[in-house]
């Protein structure tokens, strides 16, 4: 049976981060050939795939870098991280909008505080902790939430074939098959806030071969979390 990435290029910008190298993976299963971006520092936590994608080092808002990773590439899988206080974010997802072949499928990753319209309805716990996180990420210069804020806003207004898949929070274990998502935080189905990282790269990989998510911003949790099921029975 032919797979769904052969004789497909796709870039993976943000490779050596646990996302980044589960969708990296999940895109050489698929058997894609592999790009892979993320600063020389961290070239090294890449090493299990030596030999299987060509890495290119270097800032992943280095609009050089990113120009020289999406020649040729028919998909760009991007994590959108707001470190630092040198637009970081944006810079990436503006070197990627500019550079991306014309009708490559550029998939984007972001959290739940993004909302595309407006319409989504956030729990009191949940504000207060994108909060008190935010002010004190931007006081110690580590993050920048407004810039990821931002990044999506340059996203949502381009004309590209674009996704950002909003994630709720993470963590590690098995599989639990393709994650559930909706088009607003606030639906009952995403009440468990939980999604296997795993799967959220899945997710991020098969959204390249889904038309119906071109100019979507979906909110995804684990298909086998309470919340999931519960939608799933009703």
């Amino acid at each position: 049976m032919r797979k769904p990435g052969r004789g497909r290029r796709l870039c993976v910008v943000g490779a050596s981060g646990k996302l980044g190298r589960y969708m990296v993976r999940h895109a050489l299963d698929r058997e894609y050939e592999v790009v892979g971006v993320c600063r020389e520092q961290s070239v090294d936590k890449l090493a299990e795939f030596d030999g299987r994608i060509t890495v290119i080092p270097g800032p992943t808002n280095d609009q050089a870098v990113i120009a020289r990773a999406v020649t040729g590439c028919d998909a760009v899988l991007t994590v959108l991280v707001p470190w630092g206080r040198d637009h970081y974010a944006s810079g990436t997802a503006q070197a990627v909008l500019d550079h991306a072949q014309l009708e490559a499928r550029l998939v984007f990753s972001c959290g739940w505080h993004i909302s595309r319209d407006g319409k989504d309805v956030y729990g009191r716990k949940f504000k207060a902790y994108a909060a008190v996180f935010g002010k004190l990420a931007k006081l110690a210069r580590v993050a920048d939430v407004d810039d990821q804020v931002e990044a999506c806003r340059r996203i949502f207004g381009s004309d590209t074939r674009w996704t950002v898949v909003r994630g709720s929070d993470l963590e590690e274990g098995e599989s639990q098959g393709l994650p559930v998502w909706s088009h607003h935080v606030g639906d009952p189905v995403l009440a468990s806030n939980l999604t296997r990282r795993v799967d959220y790269a899945r997710f991020m990989v098969e959204a390249v071969d889904d038309d119906t998510l071109v100019h979507e911003a979906p909110a995804i949790v684990g298909r086998l979390t309470p919340s999931a099921l519960a939608h799933s029975q009703a």
